[in-house]
């Protein structure tokens, strides 16, 4: 499948123009978009990965948000929890929706006839090597979109599969700590300064915080909740790149250096910020 990046970038924008772009958020995504593209190109050339498939995997990065434009305009949020899981609706938008031609041409959007449901395409076979010959581009695209907000990769993928998920989870991950330093967090968060500045940060996320993992949505209750889960982020990466990017970038360390009204939030992010400095010195 051959990938024209201009073509790519024009129809984005050409969708992107159909929204208010003046609005905070919608530019907050459009920004993001290019931003997650450009790293998931990055992460790739340091995997050693060819043309063909850096290309895809900057694609996927375009392509992995389409579906937040419609939630916001439909639900006011970007929250999940409160609306639409929004890469799951984006890849309904792409490909039963048939926009996924626009990106790539109709001739390459022919790859798609015959294909079964995302499981079925990448479950493992006996022959690995086979079967990953038989998954096309578009059949990765999908699946890479569809997994890139989960809190885990869903299981039985092929390894070629999988590494395309997790270049853009880590480039996602990545462009996301940016957000949360570059965009007021009543922004992102949409609550109140006073509301942020008082709120606690819940016994269940600092515990998941400090065993180095992701925090579960379900887990957070209050508004610092959703910074502590951004941070934790990190803990996710999966390639050295993607650590070296957060290390040059530094947007953890003011993340976690957040000034908050609650003294027990201030204590807690002091324990934060030192185990995360204390992890990312042991992933040199």
């Amino acid at each position: 499948m051959t990938i024209d990046r201009k073509k790519v970038k024009n129809v984005f924008k050409k969708y992107t123009d159909n929204y208010d772009t003046s609005d905070e958020k919608i530019k907050l995504k459009v920004d993001h978009t290019y931003r997650v593209a450009a790293l998931s190109e990055r992460i790739a050339r340091s995997l050693g990965l060819g043309d063909d498939d850096t290309n895809l995997a900057w694609l996927i990065g375009m392509l992995h948000d389409i579906g937040r434009f419609e939630q916001l305009k439909n639900y006011g949020t970007f929250s999940d929890a409160e609306s639409i899981d929004h890469a799951h609706y984006g890849v309904e938008l792409l490909f039963e929706g048939g926009f996924i031609e626009k990106f790539v041409g109709e001739n390459a959007a022919k790859d798609l006839k015959g294909t079964k449901d995302l499981k079925e395409i990448a479950v493992k076979s006996e022959n690995e090597e086979k079967e990953t010959k038989e998954i096309s581009e578009l059949d990765i695209l999908r699946t890479a979109i569809w997994n890139h907000s989960a809190y885990r990769v869903e299981e039985g993928l092929t390894d070629r599969v999988k590494m395309f998920c997790n270049i853009i989870r880590d480039a996602d991950k990545i462009d996301i700590l940016k957000v949360n330093y570059d965009v007021t967090l009543e922004v992102i968060y949409d609550v109140t300064t006073e509301e942020l500045k008082n709120s606690g940060v819940t016994d269940e996320v600092m515990k998941a915080f400090m065993e180095h993992h992701a925090v579960l949505r379900s887990l957070k209750k209050t508004p610092i909740d959703n910074l502590v889960g951004h941070a934790a982020l990190v803990f996710e990466l999966v390639y050295n790149e993607s650590f070296k990017i957060v290390k040059e970038q530094g947007y953890i360390e003011k993340m976690l250096s957040y000034v908050s009204d609650n003294q027990d939030t201030v204590k807690k992010f002091e324990i934060m910020r030192n185990d995360m400095n204390k992890f990312l010195a042991e992933h040199e």
